[in-house]
């Protein structure tokens, strides 16, 4: 049971904050699909300038971890500009952008992977080679059945990931911005007519998505991946799309769609290492959330509500 626990939660914990990062964006009236793009290009930075300042710390140095998590947050956050340009600058179709902008992504890595391994370390390799996160454990709490699992083999990136969400929850709905950002979602000539530029507002969402989705992605790259390669477009971004839908664009049921998500998956590993099946249905328990997303959309969609003006080009003219 604790070790479902302990990979439950460094699987939900990134999709979550990803999906966070889409819930800013989706409640801001812009639909982003492009999540699994902006967390592969943000990992992509955060991997490259983690590999490039190893040699500059001792082996066991947890700095190029913290680095590569600055950089892919930043990463996305640049990378997420362009679906901003095409959705509010030139208006072109949401839906559309963020396809474009996964496959971009998908193949632009990939490319540059591989030529920077082949000029600059001289290695034809398709892959950053990071390692896995180290792990730390809380004594005396980690102790306690079943609730001491959420305190053992805790990756850092598990802790900076409630920092920030928290932070996230409190700026959408406890500050003027995020009653900014719900209004854009929900009426936004009433957002323009009170003064409030309703294309910053919504480029800023964008951005935050962006960054959060370059977050998770790093995350998973230093956890699940201990590399960063094509390996990491495998659909964490559809998943956390499909959270932040079943959690109704808001912050904490999304929380409980991903820890679904999260304890399914591990779940259905630890039942296969139970049964001393072989080692190929492992690959196939990965498709077990992504059942689970396809069953919850299938009995609950009907009670989602979705903010009124999302995916919607807004015109300040067509009052």
């Amino acid at each position: 049971m604790n070790t479902v626990i302990i990979d439950g939660l460094s699987f939900a914990l990134p999709l979550f904050i990803m999906a966070i990062g889409g819930i800013y964006s989706e409640k801001s009236g812009i639909t982003n699909l492009a999540i699994e793009g902006l967390q592969g290009f943000g990992a992509f930075t955060g991997a490259l300038v983690a590999v490039l300042v190893a040699d500059k710390f001792a082996g066991n140095s947890a700095v190029p971890f913290y680095i590569a998590m600055l950089f892919a947050v930043i990463g996305g956050m640049l990378f997420s500009l362009i679906h901003a340009l095409l959705c509010i600058r030139f208006k072109a179709n949401m839906v559309i952008s963020g396809v474009v902008i996964n496959i971009l992504a998908m193949a632009l890595t990939s490319f540059l992977t591989k030529q920077i391994n082949a000029t600059v370390f001289g290695a034809a390799s398709d892959k950053f080679v990071l390692g896995v996160s180290s792990r730390l454990t809380v004594p005396g709490i980690s102790k306690i059945p079943i609730l001491g699992a959420v305190f053992t083999n805790v990756y850092p990136f598990e802790i900076v990931i409630i920092v920030v969400a928290f932070i996230a929850w409190f700026v959408m709905y406890r500050t003027r911005f995020g009653m900014h950002l719900r209004a854009c979602g929900d009426n936004p000539h009433a957002v323009d007519a009170a003064g409030i530029e309703v294309g910053r507002v919504r480029l800023v969402a964008v951005m935050v998505s962006g960054a959060l989705s370059g977050l998770g992605g790093i995350c998973f790259a230093y956890s699940i991946s201990a590399n960063f390669s094509n390996n990491i477009y495998v659909g964490y971004g559809y998943l956390a799309i499909a959270a932040l839908i079943f959690g109704n664009w808001r912050i904490l049921p999304t929380l409980g769609a991903c820890l679904l998500f999260g304890f399914a998956r591990s779940g259905g590993y630890r039942i296969v290492q139970m049964l001393e099946m072989p080692s190929s249905y492992q690959d196939l328990v990965m498709i077990l959330p992504y059942v689970l997303t396809l069953l919850l959309l299938v009995f609950f969609s009907k009670h989602n509500r979705a903010p009124r003006a999302l995916g919607e080009i807004y015109d300040k003219g067509s009052r």
